[in-house]
């Protein structure tokens, strides 16, 4: 017999920003209903790293989850990241000034093992209704907010017999569905752009030489890829998370195959092929769509929040999504939480959260789309590197770029250049 749930709020994506919302709205005094498509544990093609910001954002939600995070058994504690230029200059640029002492700022774990964490905090909290194996496919407006069909397996994977839900009936949605997300297409008209889009493949490999003791992530701005990157995350047992990422426009352009272009990178390129020469890889290329935060788009409507990779959020320079993802999962919360007391659900009520998000990620965002425009540009790149490989305190500056945002943001004049050039 069919079934039917209801709930004030219906997060679609399990992920690290449908959890955040989840666990926030539970603060909140509201019982969210959570569903995602797999049953977990499951994986997601992703780079991995975990910026200092995901740890902060943990910290907001609950430090206690933070505190648990940083003793997790598979996590590699990273110190910094070493950008490789085009003519194969390195420069090393630590995340802190005391590298290896107290907290590491940044982090690496798989996303195996870190969206399964995630989920047992959701999974501990009573407050929270989540059911796994079904994914939404359609979505109609009612007089009370959303009616959802379902599709997915009928019983719980536990095998108890009990019959899944084929609708979900909701006065507010939450879309946290990820990159390929239905309803952010379908409903809230948001297409994929190719300019702003990145494809990106990866695989784990064993047995590369020359991983940083320090968990130091590499990004490797091949000539061949600009204005994309190759990346190296190191992981403990001296494995590593191997990818790389080329904006979809480019990625048309070229009629690249990627997942053939990162095999012969690291075993024919003279920057990487000696590092390579004893590694292993385990498993196949995966592949993956990024949606990217280089264009501003509405992040809400009547009745909905776009969350995460479903509202396009993913750092254009980085390609950072998980931090995003969550600090826009919370701001949901908080926003719905206040329609919901105010019995208030249309579209000037909700977009609040649009204002919240953009004023916490806006500039950061409008920064890393000015040094996405850079990174096509070669000769700048190698020069950067290069004053700055040959001077401490120009190091040290593009180091607190990771922190400051106000020093970040003289990438973007013309005349930080100026000063480089005149040797300033």
């Amino acid at each position: 017999m069919d079934q039917a749930l209801h709930a004030d709020v219906c997060i679609i994506g399990a992920g690290p920003g449908g959890c955040a919302a989840a666990l926030q709205l539970a603060k909140h005094g509201v019982q969210p209903l959570l569903i995602d498509k797999a049953v977990f544990p499951r994986d997601k093609v992703c780079g991995d790293a975990l910026s200092g910001k995901v740890v902060r954002a943990l910290e907001r939600l609950d430090p206690a989850l933070a505190a648990e995070l940083r003793k997790h058994a598979q996590l590699m504690p990273s110190w910094g990241v070493t950008f490789t230029a085009p003519n194969g200059r390195s420069l090393r640029v630590p995340f802190s000034r005391d590298t290896g002492v107290g907290e590491a700022p940044g982090a690496i774990l798989p996303r195996l093992h870190f969206d399964q964490f995630m989920i047992g905090a959701v999974k501990r909290d009573p407050r929270i209704s989540l059911v796994e194996g079904v994914q939404a496919k359609t979505f109609k407006r009612t007089a009370e907010g959303w009616e959802l069909g379902l599709s997915g397996s009928r019983t719980d994977p536990e095998g108890t017999g009990s019959v899944k839900p084929n609708t979900i009936r909701c006065r507010l949605l939450i879309d946290a569905s990820g990159a390929n997300s239905t309803f952010s297409k379908q409903m809230a008209g948001i297409p994929m752009e190719p300019r702003h889009h990145c494809a990106g493949v990866r695989a784990y490999y064993s047995g590369i030489s020359g991983l940083d003791p320090h968990g130091f992530i590499e990004l490797i701005f091949l000539k061949e890829l600009l204005p994309g990157y190759l990346w190296v995350f190191p992981l403990p047992d001296g494995r590593a998370n191997v990818g790389l990422g080329l904006r979809s426009d480019h990625v048309r352009k070229r009629r690249a195959d990627l997942k053939k272009l990162l095999n012969g990178l690291v075993t024919t390129h003279p920057q990487l092929r000696g590092r390579f020469a004893n590694a292993r890889a385990e498993g196949p290329v995966q592949g993956m769509g990024l949606p990217l935060a280089s264009k501003r788009r509405p992040l809400s409507g009547k009745g909905y929040l776009l969350v995460g990779d479903a509202a396009h959020l993913i750092d254009p320079f980085t390609g950072e999504g998980i931090s995003h993802a969550m600090i826009s999962g919370m701001h949901a919360a908080t926003v719905a939480a206040e329609a919901l007391k105010d019995r208030r659900t249309d579209a000037a009520m909700l977009g609040s959260y649009d204002a919240r998000v953009w004023k916490r990620l806006g500039k950061e965002l409008a920064i890393s789309s000015r040094l996405q425009q850079l990174a096509g540009w070669p000769r700048l790149f190698n020069f950067v590197v290069g004053k700055a490989a040959r001077n401490p305190v120009l190091a040290d500056t593009i180091s607190s770029m990771f922190n400051n945002l106000d020093v970040r943001e003289q990438l973007k004049k013309p005349r930080f250049y100026l000063k480089l050039l005149l040797g300033r």
